[in-house]
């Protein structure tokens, strides 16, 4: 597979994106829905990297895969399961493992790049 490159800051725009629907297990109202751009995803779909936005709700959050990601846009609270606290924000990068689980509250849309294996 050839490298990817994004040439210009119109391949980030969300206009672009595709609709991935409503998050899969809301807690009350709003219903985040989010959108993306998959760059890539190799044969067995064990790797995947993207473009992802999502309006702002509330949802269970369980990480299946380790996830790496940069976010471009917006801001979200996640609170793990054990009451840890964890903000994020434009400019933040993260990396949450496998297995990770607890609450993610989504303040103001938030559009990140991310890479999961």
């Amino acid at each position: 597979m050839p490298a990817l490159v994004l040439e210009n800051a119109a391949a980030l725009d969300p206009a672009t994106f595709t609709d991935w629907g409503e998050v899969a297990a809301p807690i009350g109202e709003p219903v985040s829905r989010t959108s993306g751009l998959l760059l890539f995803r190799n044969e067995d779909r064990s790797s995947e990297m993207g473009l992802w936005q999502c309006t702002p709700g509330r949802w269970r959050c369980e990480v299946e895969s380790d996830e790496f990601f940069h976010v471009l846009a917006g801001r979200a609270v996640y609170t793990e399961d054990d009451g840890t606290v964890i903000d994020i924000a434009a400019g933040m990068t993260c990396a949450f493992p496998a297995g990770w689980k607890g609450a993610c509250e989504v303040v103001e849309t938030v559009r990140k790049v991310y890479m999961v294996r």
